[in-house]
């Protein structure tokens, strides 16, 4: 009866909270100083009453709670949660399974195939793709990259898993200037190391150049020592591209990418963390920044920004399922085969024991559908549209990532991220703009981000819950206005 009155209790609590996520501040109105004073003292002697437990962490947490979850929520690129995704990563943890094995968990390991299965018919990735899910993008990164250097190094005769780094081949890695600073964690992770990455220019609009790519890619060919070779590979090389730069939201050509790098013989990986799924918009526009996506060899996505399901999800997709099962595979003795024949989810990420995210993933889905899932990511860039076009008419406020729309529509932006600055002569923008961020969030009706493009201070605006309507846009481009007129007096 303990464990059921301790489930009410937090029950009730979940309840309060959802039902405050309208009108509360999006601000935390704690720093977490203060609520380790709530929290802190003694580790206790003796056992506490659970439902008190719980109680007394609700008291001490509430104002150090950030309102992700509020329709006006545009910081970073944090989406909400749908409601069938919430309600099935709550009965994840009552269940409690392991997701690492279907012997384990038959339901987890089942589920975790469809819902693999619906994300790459979503995002237009080939059928015969491996997918493993992570906790973010950040291992997504980690996996798909793991795969990458597996094969990578086998076609120059390395074994990386047996043999490790030392002494191995070097592997050439290319990404782009204003490539997410995941991707050089990931590559640090795997044993590249940041300094070693060769860094292709972009076009001033956070897209990668292919004649930059192209022209580096042949430079580097020129100075390869041919100590190894198979066919016309000389150095093992991987090229990192991006789908949704975190600030503009631009995309690189996709399709280019691949076509240089395979023609090199480079392994190419997408991050697209968030913008791989304007391949399931319905605008013909959106849907072209991300043509040939599926010629890549492997891709990371989130699943808790647009496709809003809860924390923690990250996707690694991979389409060569030799490499990426090779990369990850721990066998053990005591693992046992499955009876059915079904490949252990462990298989496929570097995690053992991981918690069942994807019957979230699976219930997200579901409950959306195609069409549901097309509106989605669709109303979110038109209202980051309609909040690009009422910022640009601000006087001093300028848009960076817009460009004009269609006569009479005011501007666009390439999708979910509005990113802006405040114009002012004698190096005051910075000051301004970073005073207006601050405002904004401080006063707790819109929660937006700060950020540096190009060397100078700006502000972001990301769309990405599927509960966000235009009233709370207008609200938060409202808010923006008083803050810029204050800042300026």
């Amino acid at each position: 009866m303990t464990l059921r009155a301790a489930l009410r209790g937090a029950t009730r609590h979940a309840d309060a909270w959802l039902a405050s996520l309208a009108h509360r501040p999006v601000r935390p109105g704690l720093s977490a100083a203060e609520v380790l004073a709530r929290l802190d003292g003694p580790f206790p002697a003796a056992p506490s009453d659970p439902v008190a437990v719980i109680d007394a962490l609700v008291e001490a947490v509430g104002g150090g709670l950030t309102a992700t979850g509020s329709p006006r929520f545009f910081g970073y690129v944090v989406g909400g949660t749908l409601p069938a995704a919430l309600a099935a990563d709550l009965l994840a943890v009552v269940w409690d399974q392991n997701a690492a094995l279907a012997s384990l968990s038959p339901a987890a390991s089942a589920v975790e195939q469809i819902a693999g299965r619906w994300v790459r018919q979503a995002l237009g990735l080939p059928a015969t793709a491996s997918v493993g899910f992570t906790t973010g993008t950040q291992m997504a990164h980690v996996t798909a990259l793991a795969a990458a250097r597996h094969r990578v190094l086998a076609e120059v005769g390395w074994d990386v898993g047996a043999d490790g780094l030392t002494g191995a081949p070097p592997v050439r890695v290319l990404a782009g200037a204003d490539r997410h600073t995941t991707v050089d964690a990931a590559l640090r992770l795997l044993g590249f190391g940041s300094r070693g990455i060769h860094t292709v220019a972009g076009d001033g609009r956070g897209r990668m150049c292919p004649d930059a790519l192209r022209a580096t890619l042949d430079t580097l060919a020129a100075t390869d020592t041919p100590t190894r070779t198979v066919g016309a590979r000389r150095v093992p090389t991987i090229v990192i591209a991006q789908a949704g730069e975190i600030n503009t939201g631009a995309v690189d050509p996709l399709g280019q990418i691949c076509a240089l790098g395979h023609a090199h013989g480079a392994w190419v990986h997408v991050d697209g963390a968030f913008g791989l799924w304007a391949a399931t918009s319905g605008s013909a526009r959106r849907r072209a920044l991300v043509e040939g996506a599926a010629d890549a060899d492997s891709w990371a996505t989130d699943g808790h920004k647009w496709l809003n399901v809860p924390y923690d999800c990250g996707i690694a997709i991979v389409a060569d399922r030799a490499a990426h099962r090779r990369a990850m595979v721990a066998p053990a003795d005591y693992f046992p085969p499955d009876p059915g024949g079904a490949l252990d989810p462990v298989d496929w990420t570097p995690e053992f024991s991981r918690r069942a995210r994807t019957f979230a993933v699976y219930a997200a889905l579901r409950s959306l559908g195609q069409d549901g899932l097309r509106d989605l990511v669709d109303r979110c860039c038109e209202l980051a549209g309609h909040a690009a076009s009422r910022l640009a008419g601000l006087p001093g406020v300028r848009v960076l990532n817009a460009t004009p729309g269609p006569a009479g529509h005011g501007v666009v932006v390439p999708l979910n991220q509005v990113l802006l600055r405040v114009e002012a002569p004698g190096g005051e923008g910075d000051r301004l703009t970073r005073a207006v961020t601050a405002a904004v969030t401080a006063g707790g009706d819109a929660y937006l981000t700060g950020t540096v493009w190009q060397g100078r201070a700006a502000m972001r605006l990301s769309v990405s819950n599927w509960s966000t309507t235009r009233a709370e846009v207008d609200l938060a481009v409202d808010v923006i206005a008083a803050a810029v007129g204050t800042a300026r007096r």
